[in-house]
């Protein structure tokens, strides 16, 4: 198989397990059940809406909150509020979103990037947390197309 062809399909599809917002700078993550996400501007409610055309959602995945965990040498599972993104999903590899559009519950995203640590991850998650999550910390994503995002919704590739 060629790689464009390896690229454009990902027969897994992974669901969202946690949605949070922070209404303002530097104030605590509140979790949502669900939350409507907004065309080029992010999620309702959330305080990095409007401001930025590449970094409208983060995303990580829930399989490397486990290895971020046991990177910090923890034996519990680390809340995925402390991590400061905003989507936690599982069952499906998001660095695979690469340059490609995605359906999340009723909105389409679009892979920016990769969502980078930073220094508040020393302080969330303890001495090292900022270089645990290296390598883990998800990704950046812009709304190509608004809708609600609910948690247990599917997350999936969007075919070219």
């Amino acid at each position: 198989m060629e790689i464009a062809a390896l690229l454009n399909s990902l027969p897994q599809i992974g669901q969202v397990d946690w949605i949070g917002i922070r209404p303002q700078k530097n104030t605590p993550v509140q979790a949502l059940e669900e939350v409507l996400a907004v065309h080029e501007k992010g999620l309702s409610g959330d305080h990095y809406r409007g401001t930025s055309g590449k970094r409208e959602v983060t995303l990580i995945q829930a399989e490397h909150l486990g290895v971020v965990s046991k990177l910090l040498q923890q034996d519990h599972s680390i809340s995925p509020a402390l991590t400061r993104r905003n989507i936690v999903v599982s069952g499906i590899n998001l660095l695979a979103f690469k340059d490609r559009r995605f359906q999340i519950g009723e909105a389409v995203l679009e892979m920016t990037g990769d969502c980078h640590p930073c220094s508040k991850m020393e302080e969330n998650l303890g001495s090292g947390g900022y270089n645990a999550m290296r390598g883990h910390g998800g990704i950046t994503a812009k709304i190509v197309k608004g809708g609600m995002i609910k948690i247990g919704d599917s997350v999936q590739l969007i075919p070219r």
